[in-house]
């Protein structure tokens, strides 16, 4: 069971992954912070894993200074549904600034070459505590952040969408970058007040 799209009761668009809620259109500003992560801090060219329902594109699309943002979304029915607006956002992928890549973004970081991209933002679960794909333990993890600080230039930004704060994250990032920020986004989740987290990594280390 891949991606699926519904229409709540309540009027709301909610993407689920695997029968799992992964995000809806009512709290989008987690997503929209993830963007500003990196355009805040000068990013031009940047790589989004997750098109999810498509508001961090929406906030990198909306800075006239940025000249390129490839998506990489694994589940190729999300990007068809979103051009042929069975989720709003066909304008997003008709920006000349935007590439779509259907494919693994570990598989699509990793085949760039080094000091490629300002920016790289990931979104493709919902952190590495509470994954939908227990695959996607390796986006969190030590070689694939080694890799992202690789591919990104001298000052370029790694930022990570979590649910929830992670130690273990915070540390292996530390261990990549010079510098990592972390801002808690307090959201109303389903009549619960609760927090989504964004880590932002600048300055990747070098051998």
């Amino acid at each position: 069971m891949g991606a699926q799209v519904r229409r709540r009761d309540d009027g709301a668009l909610e993407l689920r992954v695997g029968g799992v809620f992964v995000m809806d259109d009512v709290e989008t500003g987690s997503e929209r912070l993830l963007a500003r992560a990196v355009l805040d801090a000068g990013a031009r060219d940047v790589l989004v894993g997750g098109l999810g329902l498509g508001f961090t594109l929406a906030e990198l699309l909306a800075d006239p200074d940025l000249t390129r943002a490839t998506v990489v979304e694994l589940e190729p029915d999300l990007v068809a549904w979103m051009r042929d607006g069975t989720v709003p956002g066909a304008e997003l992928l008709a920006d000349p600034r935007c590439v779509v890549e259907v494919d693994d973004v570990r598989r699509a970081v990793t085949s760039r070459p080094a000091r490629d991209l300002d920016a790289i933002c990931l979104d493709v679960d919902n952190g590495p505590d509470f994954l939908v794909h227990e695959t996607n333990a390796a986006v969190y993890g030590t070689d694939f952040v080694t890799t992202c600080a690789d591919r990104l230039r001298d000052d370029g930004v790694l930022a990570v969408w979590s649910m929830a704060d992670s130690p273990p994250l915070r540390s292996t990032l530390s261990a990549a970058f010079a510098d990592v920020a972390v801002t808690e986004h307090p959201v109303r989740l389903q009549g619960r007040q609760e927090s989504y987290w964004v880590f932002a990594a600048r300055g990747p280390r070098r051998a």
